[in-house]
């Protein structure tokens, strides 16, 4: 019905982000994320909409970009995920890292999100991995040279990406390569030889 909302910010709350528009206020359910983007009050914003009728009201939410509103609807197509939980599924992270997460079936990730669990995690996982398009993979802030001085030892998989990226491979061809053996060690330098052996 709406898919945005041009208007001033009037004003802020935790996840609430007051919108006039018309001599209307909006009141929009907002995730963290679009809450930290949102300009100050008094100034003009664009919010894209969802507006979600159910028999105890109708909530509108709000979504700083286009992206972020298709990931909500992406989340609330999964068993056992409301519009809320939705909303907090994006506000627990970055929309890279739930991309990220998604893609690589990284459950344990996606499991930090307030009130998700493994096995809606797993859920998470399965049921969304397909819908995410290779451009949207493609267009995921890529490592630059060097970042690898800043990941953490924990993490084998992005040590593995960054190293691959460095081999000429696109972020794309190694996020699949490494969806498919990430279970197979925790070693970055044997992560990369079974990710190069599959793309051989």
């Amino acid at each position: 019905m709406y898919d945005y909302i041009n208007g001033i910010v009037a004003g802020k709350g935790h996840n609430e982000l007051v919108v006039e528009a018309g001599g209307v206020g909006y009141s929009l359910y907002c995730s963290l994320n679009t809450m930290q983007d949102a300009l100050p009050v008094g100034e003009m914003m664009r919010v894209y909409t969802y507006l979600n009728v159910t028999q105890d009201g109708i909530t509108l939410f709000g979504f700083a970009t286009k992206e972020e509103r298709e990931m909500f609807l992406r989340l609330t197509t999964v068993s056992g995920i409301g519009p809320k939980t939705a909303i907090g599924i994006l506000g627990s992270m970055s929309m890279r890292d739930l991309t990220l997460a998604i893609v690589m079936g990284d459950t344990a990730v996606l499991s930090r999100a307030p009130g998700i669990g493994k096995k809606t995690a797993q859920r998470i996982a399965l049921e969304l991995k397909e819908q995410i398009s290779s451009d949207e993979v493609e267009g995921l802030s890529a490592f630059v040279p060097g970042a690898a001085a800043a990941v953490s030892q924990s993490d084998p998989i992005t040590e593995a990406m960054i190293a691959l990226q460095s081999l000429g491979y696109t972020q794309g061809e190694a996020m699949q390569a490494l969806s498919s053996v990430k279970d197979k060690s925790d070693q970055p330098d044997e992560l990369v030889r079974l990710a190069l052996r599959g793309m051989m």
